[in-house]
C-alpha cells in the first residue's frame, strides 16, 4: 500500500473504536474505572492514547479532519488536560511528543484552540521533567527519549518557545553529544519500533548546525554500517508486529540522514505491512507509512 489517501482509512476506522483499549491507568482507590470514552474523550480510539493522538496528527497531515469536529472539541481538550495535570508521568515522553506534533500540524486551523490548553500543559511538563532526567533512555520502544524530543523540539520552534527549545537543544548535546561508535549490530531488539541509533541521530541533526553535525554522525554511526529489513514471525502479535514499524521509522530516519537507498529499501519492506487486517498493526503504522513517505 503506497496511496497516502488509502492509508488515511485506518486511522478514520479506529479513532471512534472504543474497544479493544489499552488503558494506561493507575488505579489509586475503590472508585470503579471510568470507560475509556469517558477517561479520554478526544483520544479514546486505536486502541491506546497515544495511537489515538497521533491517528489524529496523520489525518490533519492528510487534510482528513472530517472526525475532528466529534473528538477535538474544547470541551474535551479539557477533561484530557484535567486527567494529565493530575497524572504527570502519563504517556511521557512518547504520547507527549505525539500531542505537540498534532499541535503544531493544527497551528491555523479551527482546532488550534481547542488543543492548546494541552499543548501548552505539556510544554510546562517537559520543562519540569527535563532537567530532572539526568540520563536518557535508549529502548527501540515509547520510552526512547531522542524521539520524544524530536517533535517537542519541533513545537517548540514553531510555538516560539525559546525556554523549551533552548533546554531541549541542551538536554540533547548533554545526553548525546559525547556518543560515539554506536552499536548499531545489535539492533533491532525483538519489539523494537525503532532504531535507538537512527533517532537519535534524527535528533542530532535537528539540534547540531550542519558543520558540527556531520563530524559527530562520522564518529557516531560505524563506517559502512548496514541494517537489513527486520523480520515479524507474527502480525496478530502486537509486540512482534512492531518491527513493521520499524522498517517504517528507520525509513524516515535514514532518508533524513541522506541514505536515500538504504531508506527506500526499508521503506518498501514496511508498506507492504501496512494494511494486514489485523487490528495490531493496522491501528498505529499508518502514521508511520505518512512519516516515512512524506519525510516529516
Amino acid at each position: 500500500m503506497t496511496d497516502l489517501g488509502e492509508l488515511a482509512r485506518l486511522p478514520l476506522a479506529c479513532l471512534l473504536r472504543e474497544l479493544p483499549h489499552k488503558l494506561d491507568h493507575i488505579v489509586a482507590d475503590d472508585v470503579p474505572v471510568a470507560r475509556p470514552r469517558e477517561l479520554h474523550p478526544a483520544f479514546y480510539g486505536c486502541f491506546d492514547w497515544h495511537s489515538a493522538v497521533h491517528g489524529h496528527w496523520m489525518l490533519a497531515r492528510l487534510g482528513r479532519t472530517e472526525l475532528f469536529d466529534q473528538t477535538l472539541t474544547p470541551e474535551n481538550i479539557a477533561v484530557e488536560v484535567a486527567y494529565l495535570r493530575g497524572r504527570p508521568h502519563f504517556e511521557r515522553t512518547y504520547g507527549w511528543a505525539w500531542a505537540l506534533k498534532l499541535a503544531t500540524e493544527l497551528r491555523g486551523t479551527r482546532w488550534e484552540a481547542a488543543v492548546r490548553p494541552l499543548a501548552e500543559l505539556i510544554r510546562a511538563l517537559y520543562r519540569d521533567f527535563l532537567p530532572k532526567q539526568t540520563y536518557p533512555i535508549r529502548a527501540g520502544t515509547h520510552a526512547n527519549t531522542a524521539f520524544g524530543l524530536v517533535f517537542a523540539l519541533e513545537h517548540a520552534r514553531a510555538a516560539g518557545d525559546a525556554a523549551l527549545e533552548a533546554l531541549i537543544v541542551e538536554r540533547a548535546v548533554t545526553y548525546f553529544g559525547g556518543d560515539r561508535d554506536a552499536p548499531v549490530a545489535w539492533e533491532p531488539g525483538g519489539d523494537d519500533f525503532l532504531s535507538p541509533a537512527l533517532v537519535e541521530a534524527r535528533l542530532m541533526e535537528r539540534v547540531l548546525p550542519p558543520e558540527r553535525f556531520a563530524p559527530w554522525l562520522a564518529g557516531f554511526l560505524p563506517r559502512g554500517f548496514a541494517l537489513a529489513p527486520a523480520l515479524v514471525g507474527d502480525r496478530s502479535d502486537p509486540k512482534l508486529a512492531h518491527l513493521d514499524g520499524l522498517n517504517l521509522s528507520r525509513a524516515w530516519c535514514l532518508r533524513a540522514l541522506g541514505m536515500v537507498a538504504e531508506a527506500d529499501v526499508h521503506l518498501h519492506e514496511g508498506l507492504q505491512h501496512v494494511a494486514t487486517g489485523d487490528y495490531a498493526g493496522e491501528h498505529w503504522l499508518a502514521t508511520f507509512a505518512v512519516l516515512a513517505v512524506m519525510g516529516e
